[in-house]
């Protein structure tokens, strides 16, 4: 298990910025994939993106293409989420998770840790 805290979240006009942090412990980072999923409400859990262990190879959600940046940085355990040109409809609560597998990946199912999310309101 890895334990995972999330912050940089808030509330920011449409068309603004915000950066995501997760900060992980309790397993070696640098050999699992690491993700960002979001859930707004009354909707389920939707995968915004993932990185695999190098920070090579990502993957984004066709919604956020063009818009959110995901990177990481091993040496300090952290991964995060640039987002710009924030639109309304990404406000939800936004969860980091790590993954069982290296690789990116687009699959819920493999990520094993959850933190506990931080949220984040788009207003118009």
């Amino acid at each position: 298990q890895v334990q995972l805290v999330e912050s940089g979240g808030g509330l920011v006009q449409a068309g603004g910025s915000l950066r995501l942090s997760c900060a992980a412990s309790g397993r070696t980072f640098s050999r699992y994939a690491m993700g960002w999923f979001r859930q707004a409400p009354g909707k389920e859990r939707e995968f915004v993106a993932s990185i695999d262990w190098s920070g090579g190879s990502t993957s984004l959600a066709d919604s956020v293409k063009g818009r959110f940046t995901i990177s990481r940085d091993n040496a300090k355990n952290r991964v995060y989420l640039q987002m710009n040109s924030l639109k309304v409809e990404d406000t939800a609560v936004y969860y980091c998770a790590a993954s069982q597998t290296s690789t990116a990946t687009i699959r819920t199912s493999l990520f094993d840790s959850w933190g506990q999310g931080t949220q984040v309101t788009v207003s118009s």
